[in-house]
């Protein structure tokens, strides 16, 4: 005992009197450690069994731990993602009293406001339950989580948060085993077979789905209950602080047409009537498919074997939707009812014809927003084809990446030589999107061979963008800032971390002005726009609402025509400027809100002077 005292007050001694270790600072979430996890047995079986769980859960928290005591990490989403996984790490291991500290420093990191009120609601109200009443099956308990909830939201300010609790609501009512067990099953398993480990980069999706299994699943409809009561409890529609600011140009004027591009998935022109610029009789297109290669249509393809489906898939994706409104439609019916039943064998397929009908619908509904109130607009359209299958198709190599160089040059080469004098990108990649694939793909010994490449790719396809962005100084790039509730400029997401003068990036907000729970952030994100529940037209015609910051920045781009209508002399980093002079910033100073009306006219105002 005597000489175990003695060692623990030496080590005291030591530790007071040698230089603390200097931690290596994170600037890029690509300069990240890596680690790899041999895993016994299928990864679904290991997500259910506790004790094949076990191993993997104290292996990953080592490492997390070991991130966060030799690395100073600049980028408080990063931390709040480890700090998280920790809590369901503990959680799992039966360690509450560690569970409740990470979620405290989730919380300390929160910097929406309603993440500050949020952070950690779920999990805190399912812990206090559990210290009442250790059995997790009783009816009796599944009650008290409910009414934690219950009680810790009524007293919060309902414009704040009610987007939030909507979105939680909306997970609960969908939630799944098939859904959770999903991507673990057909992208994870494949890719641990061929790799004989699981990543780091993957690894919390092991985490995350054994956490919803054992204590999310078995409270989903209290839980759906409970954030719906709080929801009709109040009730109130927010205020729209978007009419007063909106500014449409009335037909006749002495305006001057503004060529915009819309460089998306494509657009069913045909919906905008005298609005889109003919070639020989036309639209004027220019199409690359998903392997860079050279393409013609204005609209993105639909498979052959999905085209029957496509009025289901519609009323699918109105069905999302209407969810994420809390409006109870029989769209958004049908989707509980699919996605909540869903059997394991129907997962990939279902998945999969989403995310087409997605890609398919997304740059109609964003060229309806670009052109809306202004008749002056002209619309060229730039189509890019984006991959919607579980696993990458294409691959990344090196002969798609200088295909996809040389096509960003081409794509601008056209936009020039079509007059374009505004064009909206909401879309993006990140560095890391190129290591999961090399991953997935099984491309890459090591994490570290996989590492280089990504960079030399992604590198690529940054330089390329950037070359071709500024070889058209005449032209502003309007950029989507994304939808990672992440630092734009850490995770290196492109086009949105470009900086240029001639390219602005967007955040989203609601119609009240309250930030998106989903908007990305960063230096180079320098307004904000309405990205939440917009409505816009899609192929076919039909009206539907969606969000993202893919619905932000066309809000900017339409803007930006209005305002080179009225004053055409002005230059892209002019048209910026009065953008930005003309927002208003919000007292927390996250947010600059754009008003279209004020800048328009300090537009007018600059030419008449």
């Amino acid at each position: 005992m005597t000489y175990r005292i003695l060692a623990a007050l030496l080590a005291l001694v030591v530790a007071a009197s040698a230089p603390a270790a200097e931690k290596k600072r994170i600037e890029k979430a690509a300069d990240l450690p890596r680690f790899t996890y041999k895993v016994n047995g299928k990864l679904d079986e290991v997500v259910r069994d506790p004790k094949l769980f076990a191993p993997f859960a104290a292996e990953r928290k080592r490492d997390i731990q070991s991130i966060l005591a030799d690395y100073e990490i600049a980028d408080a989403a990063t931390l709040r993602g480890l700090h998280g996984e920790l809590a369901a790490l503990d959680f799992l291991a039966g360690d509450y009293a560690g569970a409740r500290r990470e979620l405290d420093r989730v919380k300390t990191l929160a910097e929406k406001p309603a993440d500050k009120l949020l952070s950690g609601i779920q999990m805190r109200a399912i812990l206090d339950a559990k210290a009442a009443d250790g059995n997790a099956d009783t009816p009796a308990y599944r009650d008290a989580v409910a009414r934690d909830i219950a009680k810790v939201l009524a007293p919060m300010p309902y414009d704040v948060v009610k987007n939030d609790v909507s979105e939680m609501k909306e997970r609960a009512e969908i939630i799944s085993e098939a859904l959770v067990l999903g991507r673990i099953r057909e992208v994870i398993q494949p890719t641990v077979d061929k790799a004989g480990s699981l990543s780091s980069d993957m690894a919390p999706a092991l985490t995350n789905a054994r956490y919803a299994i054992v204590a999310v699943l078995p409270l989903k409809d209290k839980l759906a209950d409970t954030y719906g009561s709080y929801l009709a409890a109040h009730k109130v529609e927010k205020a729209d602080i978007w009419a007063a600011r909106d500014v449409a140009l009335e037909p006749g004027k002495p305006y001057t047409p503004v060529t915009i591009a819309v460089w998306d998935s494509g657009v069913d022109t045909k919906l905008f009537p005298n609005q889109v610029v003919m070639d020989g009789g036309k639209p004027a297109v220019i199409a690359f498919d998903k392997y860079s290669r050279p393409a013609t249509g204005e609209l993105y393809p639909v498979p052959d074997a999905m085209r029957a489906k496509v009025p289901e898939l519609k009323a699918t994706i109105k069905g999302f939707s209407d969810l994420q409104s809390n409006i109870d439609s029989p769209e958004a019916t049908a989707v509980k009812k699919m996605l909540s039943g869903l059997k394991p064998d129907e997962y990939k397929s279902t998945v999969e014809q989403i995310s087409m009908m997605g890609n398919y619908l997304h740059g109609t509904h964003v060229a309806g927003i670009a052109l809306k109130g202004d008749p002056y607009a002209k619309l060229v359209v730039a189509r890019i084809e984006f991959g919607y299958t579980l696993l990458p198709d294409p691959c990344p190599s090196d002969e798609l990446a200088a295909r996809d160089a040389a096509a960003s040059q081409a794509y601008v080469d056209f936009l020039k030589a079509n007059k374009v004098r505004v064009v909206n990108m909401s879309w993006g990649g990140d560095v890391q999107g190129y290591e999961h694939d090399l991953e997935v793909c099984g491309i890459g010994k090591t994490p570290d061979e996989r590492k280089a490449l990504a960079r030399k790719y992604y590198d690529m396809s940054k330089n390329a963008l950037t070359k071709a962005f500024a070889s058209a100084p005449e032209i502003l790039f309007v950029a989507a800032g994304g939808n990672e509730n992440s630092d734009a400029t850490f995770t290196e997401s492109i086009p949105a971390s470009i900086a240029l003068p001639n390219l602005i990036t967007v955040g989203a907000v609601d119609q009240a002005g309250d930030e998106a729970s989903f908007t990305s952030y960063g230096p180079t994100v320098v307004v904000h726009a309405n990205g939440y529940q917009v409505e816009s037209v899609i192929p076919g015609g039909e009206k539907l609402a969606e969000s993202g910051t893919s619905m932000a920045a066309p809000q900017v781009t339409n803007l930006a025509a209005k305002i080179l209508a009225v004053n055409p002399t002005l230059t892209p980093p002019q048209v910026i400027a009065i953008i930005v002079a003309t927002a208003d910033k919000t007292a927390d100073g996250r947010r600059t809100l754009i008003n279209p009306k004020k800048a328009v006219a300090a537009a007018a105002l600059r030419k008449a002077a």
